[in-house]
């Protein structure tokens, strides 16, 4: 596989991982009969931030392990990727999160047949806000995309020790989550939210409502937003 090849497949790998481990960890504690329903929402945090780590790990040795469209933009703008590499990366990260859902599906497979709660079988797949408010939730995940894309810029201006840096940004995603996801649930990620959509769209899920498209552009656009302000500002002061 050559060099850019390989870089766009660990893109599509990573984000896969991302999102089998971190839907995974909503499924488990959500869908009925499983054995971490009920568990909330310190132990969804964790497994994302677990997840997001391990992904990195994954994917890093192939590439850059962006694995957010977000993530991707930004580190455009400041000069860390060619822009010619911007739109391979973010659909291979969409379809590696759309893959990571079905995988979740497979997985929690008896406990989907099981629950009968459309929104706790949509809440598996994509994010949406305990209140609906178009300005706040805006707000909400594009403050937690800037806090997430600037401090991956600002880590790589600190020295850490060899094979450190993925746990740290899974401890920053575990911050974010537990201290500003409880308003939109945090996708501060596009691919994050788009891809599982898609696929809780096409999947047969036995009791499945709609896939609430209505709201799909705020976790997509709002993170957009969130990283250009976080490139703009690492700009100014680097």
């Amino acid at each position: 596989m050559t060099g850019d090849m390989l870089t766009i497949f660990s893109e599509f790998l990573g984000t896969m991982i991302l999102i089998l481990l971190g839907d995974g960890v909503v499924a488990a504690v959500s869908l009925k009969k499983s054995k971490a329903e009920g568990a909330g929402w310190v132990a969804i945090t964790m497994g994302w931030g677990a997840g997001v780590a391990m992904a990195v790990y994954i994917a890093g040795f192939m590439g850059p392990a962006h694995l957010n469209p977000a993530v991707t933009l930004g580190m455009a703008m400041i000069g860390n990727l060619e822009w010619a590499m911007v739109i391979p990366f973010i659909l291979a990260q969409t379809a590696g999160a759309i893959v990571g859902a079905v995988l979740v599906w497979l997985t929690y497979l008896a406990h989907f047949r099981e629950t009968t709660d459309q929104g706790a079988i949509l809440g598996t797949f994509a994010t949406a806000p305990e209140i609906y408010d178009t300005v706040s939730n805006v707000m909400s995940e594009a403050i937690g995309t800037f806090v997430l894309v600037f401090g991956i810029m600002a880590f790589g201006q600190n020295s850490f020790t060899d094979g450190l840096n993925p746990l740290v940004v899974g401890v920053l995603i575990l911050s974010i989550g537990l201290s500003l996801g409880g308003s939109t649930g945090y996708a501060i990620n596009p691919a994050r939210d788009l891809g599982p959509r898609i696929a809780h769209a096409f999947l047969p899920l036995k009791n499945k409502g709609g896939s609430n498209w209505g709201y799909s552009w705020i976790p997509v656009a709002a993170p957009m937003l969130g990283a250009v302000l976080a490139a703009l500002l690492y700009m100014v002061i680097v």
